[in-house]
């Protein structure tokens, strides 16, 4: 789907340039797109190294695994279905630590790897299990205390005060992590049999 989203943008951009009789400005932007894109990548990179560091530094120090401590009983609060020293635990803890930290290139191949042994646990390999769900939810709507990509990118076009971000970010995340979870709860209470509308009685008879 997104790929016919940017594949519309691509051509209504041609379509707009070639009426307007500006049709070089098409070929202008793509070489001012390209090198934004390289130039903000190069920015990218001292910070992620940076934090990727501090990241190893706090993994070494032990800090990764007291704060798996403290998220396990979160973690068994929102996957229940998940057996306690399944595999699967081990990757979610340190997925939304990575998450939390602002390192989602970290936590992307934790979360990754957390999906491969959801699935392994998962009746239907066809669809998505309740837990799959909700690891998506909560990767996408983490709560982050340090939003390093967002600082690095700001830092990148010379903002004055790249970190007064952190602040907004940290209620908005948080906000957006209690709305996810809000939401993961009340769909899984409506597949539950307790909650699931009984089928209808084709004789019409109670």
């Amino acid at each position: 789907m997104v790929n016919f989203i940017w594949l519309f943008f691509i051509v209504a951009g041609f379509i707009v340039a070639a009426v307007k009789g500006n049709i070089e400005l098409v070929t202008q932007a793509a070489f001012e797109g390209a090198k934004s894109g390289v130039t903000v990548c190069f920015g990218l990179i001292s910070v992620m190294v940076f934090w990727l560091g501090m990241m190893r530094i706090a993994e070494d120090a032990g800090l990764l695994q007291k704060l798996a401590v403290l998220l396990r009983p979160f973690v068994r609060f929102l996957f229940p279905s998940v057996p306690k020293d399944h595999p699967a635990i081990g990757y979610i803890m340190s997925n939304m630590s990575a998450n939390i930290l602002g390192l989602g290139n970290a936590a992307t191949p934790m979360g990754i790897k957390a999906m491969q042994e959801l699935q392994s646990l998962n009746p239907n390999k066809e669809m998505a299990s309740p837990a799959m769900c909700t690891l998506l939810a909560l990767n996408t709507a983490s709560i982050t205390l340090i939003p390093t990509t967002l600082i690095a990118i700001r830092m990148n076009y010379q903002s004055v005060n790249p970190t007064d971000i952190v602040g907004t970010t940290l209620v908005a995340t948080f906000i957006s992590t209690l709305a996810a979870i809000a939401v993961d709860k009340w769909y899984r209470r409506r597949n539950t049999p307790l909650f699931r509308t009984p089928p209808a009685n084709p004789r019409g008879k109670g």
